[in-house]
Formats: C-alpha cells, structure tokens, sequence
C-alpha cells in the first residue's frame, strides 16, 4: 500500500514542533512528506525544502496558493492529508480551508481562539467527511493507553479522585520584566488566543482527565493568575473540577512553577486503586492497591493491554519517548484516512479540540465571575 501524501503549513527552518511532527509521521511508515508552505519568507521556505531534498515545486509561498494547486493536480498525486503547525491564531482559518478543501488534517492545539469556531470546524469535518487529528500528543503514550485500558476494564473499581498537573517554569525568567514579556508571543492574545497558561498547558491536563477516565466534566471552578496588571494572559492556575455520577477532580497548571521543565502527571483513584503516570519517566504507570506493594507496568510486556501494545514499537527496556507518542496518533489517523479498524482513542479527534476549547472559556468565566462554578455543556 502507497504512503499518505502529506503536506505541512509551517515547520519550517526554525520550527521545533514541525521536527516532532516531520519524525513522528516518518516512525510508522505511513506517510511521505510532498511538500507544504513552510514559512510566511518563501525564500526560507525554499532553502527548508532543499534541506530536506523535496521538490520546490510543491512548496508554495502561502495557504492560497498550496490549497490551489495541490487542488488541480490528479487525485493520485496531490496532496492528502496536510498538518498545521503554525501559531495559535492561524490554526482555525488555515484548518478551515484545507477541511473545505477536502484535505485531511493533522492540527497543532489548541484548535482554534474560541469554542465557537471549533464547533464550526467539527460541522465542517462532518459535512465534508475528512478527518481530522488534533495532536494532544501525551495520548500516545503506551502507558497512558495502559491506564485508559486498565480504567475501562474496572481494575480499580469506581472512579472518584482525578488529580492532574501540568508544571512548567519557562515564563519565570522573562515575566518579572515588563519589556521582555512584551516578546513572547504566548503572552500576547492576537497571537496566543484567549488564554496562555490553561490554552497551552492546562487544557492538556484537562484532555488527560477525559481520555483516559472516559468521565466527562459536567462544571469548573477556577482561580487563575496574571501575576502583573499590564499582564492580559494567565500563566498559571487551578480549576476544581466536578463530573458525571459525582466524581471531583482538579486540574493545576503553571508557566511560572520555577525550574520546572515539563511536569505532566495524572493520578486517577478508584474505589479499588489508584493508577498514576509523569510525562517525564512516562515509560512506568503505578498501581496502587490498598494493603498491597505498589505495583510498575512498563511497554512491551505481555501483561500490557491490545491498546498498549498496539502503540508499543520496542522490545521491553528500550525506552520510548515523545517522537513515539506522537507517532501513534500518526499511525491512528493513517488507519483512519485510509478507512481501516482502529481503537477508539487512536488518535484525539476534533470532538477533543471542542471539549478543549469549551473547557478553556468555562475557566476563563469561573475566574472572571468571582470564582464561581460554570457548566460545560456538550
């Protein structure tokens, strides 16, 4: 079977997470890169296709001109499936004309600036049938998908204890400085959306409740901070949490936790144990039982659930990383654009860039009015 055709908008000569997605569609083996419109400077956008040896004749100084000619081209040459790696702001207009295109896509998040416009996305991916493969990239971690398997199966018991974190500190440095913060682009809401803190990071947190819990939250209560007046974005924050049959959960998130690199964890506690998971050392998930020594599953093992080991690609021991997690969702979305079975959780859906989004403007509001409990509807 042929490789998917892919295309990038952005990624370019100085994108970091361009890299992640170039390597991860790469470790499956499911996609060849064709072309793109790799940087708003056509000239670096060229010197970035000849770095990778692609035919400057499909890289495209814009969107327009991508979308245009990748258009007129035989269906069995153009272009399939297109990923979206450009600034906040970009990725609700660009993503909305490559699904009206008939592309699929593969988005950066947060999908869009508002929960409105990412509810129009999700019409459009109805309507036009594509798919549409939002990178909360952290679900494509074998354990995680261990601990999703081991919750659905009941193995400790009855949900009715969440607590995740999300704790950087690279916005520490710059925002006791009020010209030094006024260059980041995160901090600034025409480019970063509606919030930094919980859009960037907190709202993965969130994500991982979800996914792997299956629960879905009903309301929030959150307190967010500016830390300056003449700061407009949070850069960090809590959000209690309350689901469905009664469950209570927390969401923490910081860009300003001093020193901390990227400090993703999860603890889920069950009426019969607990199950926890850190982004930093994610190749060990702990289940904890009560009277009982505290148990270590790892990749690779027979015990691992079918989900697990599906999204496991090494011998055990051989740890595998943030290219690989990404991978999975890459191997997930290939199985779905070319029509193929695959677990449900394969890959976060446009669906999760809504809850995302709807989670987002529900913790803006509880803050903005008094810390007060808001709803998220469907």
């Amino acid at each position: 079977m042929s490789k998917i055709r892919l295309g990038m908008i952005g990624g370019g000569l100085s994108s970091f997470i361009g890299i992640v997605h170039r390597i991860a569609s790469y470790i499956g083996e499911e996609y060849t890169l064709v072309g793109g419109a790799f940087d708003t400077d056509y000239d670096n956008a060229i010197k970035f296709a000849n770095k990778l040896e692609l035919d400057v004749n499909r890289t495209y100084p814009n969107i327009d001109t991508f979308i245009e000619k990748e258009s007129a081209l035989p269906a069995d040459e153009r272009i399939e499936a297109v990923v979206v790696v450009t600034p906040n702001f970009l990725h609700y207009p660009m993503a909305k004309q490559l699904i009206q295109a008939g592309f699929h896509v593969i988005c950066e998040k947060p999908v869009t600036n508002t929960a409105a416009e990412a509810i129009e996305l999700e019409e459009l991916v109805n309507k036009h049938k594509v798919v549409f493969a939002l990178t909360h990239t952290y679900t494509g971690y074998p354990m995680v998908r261990q601990m999703k398997s081991m919750i659905a199966e009941g193995i400790i018991g009855d949900v009715q204890k969440v607590d995740s974190q999300y704790y950087q500190g690279w916005i520490n440095p710059v925002i006791h400085d009020p010209e030094k913060r006024k260059s980041v682009w995160r901090l600034d809401p025409a480019k970063a959306g509606q919030s930094c803190c919980m859009g960037d990071i907190g709202v993965h947190a969130f994500n991982m409740i979800e996914y792997t819990t299956g629960l879905k939250t009903l309301k929030v209560l959150s307190d967010l901070n500016t830390l300056y007046e003449d700061n407009p974005l949070d850069i960090d924050g809590t959000a209690m949490l309350r689901f469905e049959n009664d469950v209570r959960g927390l969401v923490r998130a910081s860009q300003i936790a001093t020193a901390e690199e990227n400090s993703l964890r999860i603890s889920v506690y069950g009426t019969k144990g607990a199950l926890k998971w850190e982004q930093e050392d994610p190749n060990y998930l702990y289940h904890l039982q009560d009277g009982e020594p505290v148990r270590v599953l790892k990749p690779g093992h027979v015990y691992a659930s079918e989900f697990a080991q599906q999204s496991t690609k090494m011998a055990p021991g051989h740890p595998e990383g943030i290219f690989d997690s990404m991978a999975n969702l890459y191997v997930g979305a290939a199985k779905a654009i070319r029509g193929e079975d695959y677990i449900d959780g394969a890959f976060p859906t446009i669906r999760d860039g809504v809850r995302g989004m709807k989670f987002i403007e529900a913790v803006l509001a509880s803050d903005k009015n008094g810390n007060s409990w808001t709803e998220i509807d469907d």
